[in-house]
């Protein structure tokens, strides 16, 4: 009685064991499983990061290597003085080291037929605010009324259609020691000294006190600070990178020249600003406009002012001038038309969505509106060359209609306002347009 009474809970027991025990099995089979799970997990996930790196820095204008990260800007260029421009640049990366870098390149201008060069590298001071100390030596062209911000790292496109068509450089040689530095996620800082020396390769002559300068030294300081308080931030191995472009963002840069120091010809002051903003409706439409102004006060040669980012060739008809249309340039105006030791320019572009024609081909229309304000004092000290001011107000609107085919598109635009020429055909210019992201 006992036995019958004891089978049946046995029997129960048993099959709870069994079933205990099958579970346990498949647990282990599974466990035994996750470790090459895991690794080909892994495995693909780093293959992710490696390609968003990869285009990434393509999209910088790097490519990679285990040492060096090929410079592209350097490989093949055209300009109306150098003609076709190639060469090969370089610079380290945090293989070769994290506390120290080197940065070069060389290029060669067929028509010119000289090479130019810059031989730099930098070390890093102190790593949370990524703070570096850089020092170059640069023997190129620059051209003229050109105003850069020197916080703007690098700035790369695949094609730059602006520099087919520019004429007027002067060549540079610049030794300078700058200073970078992070104060918070939001704000960083550059400050250099420079001290070059100027040499117009046109036919430019600045009268000054009685004295005429066909070539010039200039010793400079800068200070450029470039603030982004909308940007989001992330810490990867102690460098702060942005995330996500925030806006609007803003860059202001002091410049100041001085006579008689390491053998500076004259005394400068130079302020410029620029304020990106944009305006976003949803993930396809949004609207976004770009300020900026210069002012320089003192004795200033025509090379360190400023033009208004022309991007149109003299030539008498439309389709003589077609050519690529730049991304923040005006379009009618003609290059070396206006200088200015004072300006402002206002760019707006209203991104409609892009047409669905389908999955992959979505052409997108661009409306474009431009306007220039700008002046000059002391215009006669600018000899053998002649140019307008500004002081009428500049103003153009147009439209593009991007990504037709391989990146290709086509632009229009016409010039109106105080500027506006007698001849239609003279105020309007159609371009091809360029865009290729990574």
């Amino acid at each position: 009685m006992s036995l019958f009474l004891i089978n049946p809970i046995s029997i129960k027991l048993m099959r709870r064991a069994s079933l205990f025990l099958l579970l346990l099995f498949c647990a282990c089979a599974l466990h035994s499983q996750n470790p090459d799970s895991e690794k080909e997990s892994a495995r693909q996930e780093d293959d992710s990061i490696r390609k968003r790196e990869f285009l990434k820095q393509l999209g910088n204008g790097f490519l990679p290597t285990r040492y060096i990260n090929i410079d592209l800007r350097y490989l093949l260029k055209y300009n109306q003085f150098e003609g076709l421009r190639t060469g090969l640049g370089g610079e380290t990366n945090t293989r070769f080291s994290e506390k120290y870098r080197l940065n070069s390149y060389l290029v060669y201008g067929f028509r010119d037929a000289r090479f130019k060069f810059q031989v730099g590298g930098g070390f890093r001071v102190h790593k949370a605010t990524n703070t570096w100390i850089n020092l170059s030596y640069t023997d190129d062209l620059q051209e003229t009324g050109n105003s850069s911000f020197i916080t703007d790292k690098r700035s790369f496109s695949f094609f730059e259609p602006r520099l087919l068509n520019i004429d007027l450089f002067h060549k540079h040689i610049t030794k300078a020691i700058s200073i970078e530095h992070q104060f918070t996620d939001h704000l960083i800082t550059e400050t250099q000294f420079a001290t070059s020396k100027i040499d117009p390769t046109y036919d430019y002559v600045f009268n000054f006190d009685g004295t005429s300068f066909e070539n010039f030294d200039i010793s400079t300081a800068k200070l450029a600070l470039q603030w982004s308080p909308f940007s989001e931030f992330e810490t990867n191995d102690g460098v702060i990178l942005e995330r996500k472009t925030g806006y609007p963002r803003f860059t202001l840069q002091f410049t100041q020249s001085f006579k008689d120091v390491l053998n500076g010809d004259f005394n400068f002051f130079k302020t410029d600003f620029r304020t990106i903003h944009r305006f976003n409706y949803n993930d396809d439409v949004f609207t976004e406009a770009t300020l900026t102004s210069g002012l320089a006060l003192g004795n200033t040669p025509l090379t360190h002012l400023y033009h208004a980012y022309p991007n149109n060739i003299t030539k008498e008809t439309v389709l003589q001038r077609f050519s690529v249309a730049g991304i923040n340039s005006f379009e009618t105006m003609y290059f070396n038309e206006f200088f200015s030791d004072r300006f402002t320019t206002l760019q707006i572009k209203h991104f409609i969505k892009p047409f669905k024609i389908s999955e992959r081909y979505r052409p997108q229309l661009v409306l474009i509106s431009r306007f220039a304000f700008g002046d000059m004092s002391n215009i006669e000290r600018h000899q053998n060359i002649e140019f307008n001011t500004l002081s009428k107000g500049y103003s153009e609107a147009g439209m593009e209609l991007n990504k037709l085919l391989f990146g290709f598109g086509l632009s229009f635009a016409y010039r109106y306002g105080g500027y506006h020429l007698p001849s239609f055909a003279d105020n309007l210019a159609l371009k091809f347009t360029f865009n290729v992201s990574l």
